[in-house]
């Protein structure tokens, strides 16, 4: 068996979202449905359970995140929702119409 645990699960979910992005951008309106309808709570569920990991704690600090072992938690947001929000709604590198569609959506 080659490389590690985390290789080959980092592999297979890197794998799992091409497939999905695939299907959402060549699939048919019948496909692209029925993959937001299967896989879209999936994926939300994901990220909601990641956040969860980096919710701050009393004093606002993440407790997952830390610059070193030994030093204090970070302040949050941490790098996690900072990069989720960007992700989300900052970068768009989609056509208009379609994030405006799912902003007005939501």
């Amino acid at each position: 068996m080659s490389g590690t645990v985390f290789s080959q699960l980092d592999k297979s979910l890197h794998e799992h979202l091409a497939t999905l992005v695939r299907l959402a951008a060549t699939g048919d309106d019948e496909t692209a449905a029925d993959l937001a309808r299967s896989e879209l709570p999936r994926v939300v569920a994901a990220v909601k359970a990641l956040l969860d990991e980096h919710t701050p704690d009393d004093r606002g600090r993440c407790p997952t995140c830390r610059t070193r072992w030994w030093s204090r938690r970070l302040p949050s947001p941490c790098r996690a929702y900072l990069t989720t929000q960007l992700c989300l709604t900052v970068f768009d590198d989609e056509p208009s119409g379609r994030r405006e569609h799912a902003r007005r959506a939501g």
